[in-house]
């Protein structure tokens, strides 16, 4: 397999439009035609990281979190980040960058550290845009004339679900009509009723492609009236972004839910809030999650797992009457996702999870228990 090729799939599974404007995705360096067969994931890439990844042999570094993002305009081996960069061109190692495109992807960041904790996803704790208005068309037409006009409604934007395109349902049945006297029918006679089999096929489009739909509809349609209808669909397909909301397998209390936290991540975990309260519904964001404290507060939720939470922040959100928040460190929330991406990649390539902590705080102290 080569670079490309895993490229396509890292691409597909974390769509590069889904990154932030300001964010830096993709490959950093490395010859998009040269063969990949050993992996190294990892969240950061420090030294270590180059240095396990060299010395496994591997041929690429996933990593979450840019090496290259703000303000660089050196790679000199001189440079702490440059050194890396030479030390990888040199061990024919490349490196490739999955960042808030894998935050907002779904089976991500979020959905990886979701799925860690255990919790039953429902949704995302924001979306990317509103919803988009769609209609489900539904189109009578002859058997051999159905590819046609299909093809026909596709080019005019209709079939479009997501990441999928030329979508659609059809079904074969017996239709029937009788022509009025002044009709010019393409099947049957004037006055006389006529039975055909005919196929319905079901697609959706975009309300605001309902003329450009309809137009490509009649153009392509055999009939001079082609049966049809159009059916506005309530609410809409919305793309997730950020964050996860989810439930837990049955209450818990949330002293006892930071310590599942930390088990289950492997890192430090402290909460805000009542310990003894009953923990239902979560939402979970990998990362630096503060920005997210008054949309999680309008959620309803009972906890909110994620990131390098500050004090007054957390402070001004429990006056408010926020959720209990429970902070599990950068690393810890966003390290499952490297499970993840194992996984995506392990029918076709060795790959390997970089385990050793990546956190940059490597010394934790805390005071004695009163005796």
């Amino acid at each position: 397999m080569n670079l490309a090729e895993v490229i396509e799939t890292l691409d597909r599974a974390y769509p590069p439009r889904l990154a932030e404007g300001w964010d830096s995705v993709g490959l950093v360096c490395g010859d998009p035609a040269a063969e990949v067969e050993r992996v190294v994931v990892c969240v950061d890439v420090t030294a270590d990281v180059v240095d396990a990844a060299l010395a496994r042999g591997a041929q690429l570094i996933i990593a979450h979190h840019p090496l290259l993002l703000r303000g660089v305009d050196t790679v000199a081996a001189s440079t702490p980040k440059g050194a890396l960069i030479h030390r990888l061109i040199r061990g024919g190692c490349a490196l490739f960058t999955a960042h808030t495109n894998a935050d907002r992807a779904r089976g991500g960041v979020n959905d990886a550290l979701a799925a860690a904790l255990g919790l039953t996803v429902t949704g995302p704790v924001e979306y990317l845009d509103t919803p988009l208005p769609l209609d489900r068309w539904g189109v009578m037409v002859p058997p051999a004339q159905a590819d046609e006009v299909l093809a026909a409604m596709f080019e005019a934007g209709a079939g479009e679900v997501g990441e999928y395109s030329e979508c659609a349902w059809r079904v074969d049945g017996a239709g029937q009509f009788r022509p009025g006297a002044s009709a010019d029918p393409a099947i049957g006679t004037t006055g006389e009723l006529t039975r055909v089999t005919e196929t319905r096929a079901e697609l959706v489009a975009a309300r605001s492609r309902r003329s450009e739909v309809l137009a490509a509809l009649r153009a392509a349609h055999p009939y001079e009236e082609p049966a049809h209808d159009v059916i506005e669909l309530v609410g809409g397909d919305r793309e997730w972004g950020l964050g996860r909301v989810g439930s837990v397998p049955e209450p818990i209390s949330l002293a006892a839910f930071t310590e599942h936290v930390a088990s289950v991540l492997g890192a430090p975990a402290r909460a805000a809030g009542d310990p003894d309260a009953l923990i239902r519904t979560v939402a979970v964001c990998g990362g630096a999650g503060d920005s997210l404290l008054g949309v999680v507060a309008r959620l309803g939720v009972d906890a909110y797992v994620t990131g390098d939470l500050r004090h007054h922040p957390v402070d001004e959100h429990l006056r408010a009457g926020g959720p209990a928040l429970i902070d599990a460190g950068h690393w810890g929330t966003e390290f499952p996702w490297c499970g993840a991406v194992a996984e995506l990649l392990w029918p076709f390539l060795d790959v390997a999870v970089h385990e050793p902590p990546t956190d940059p705080f490597t010394v934790r102290a805390a005071p004695e228990a009163d005796a």
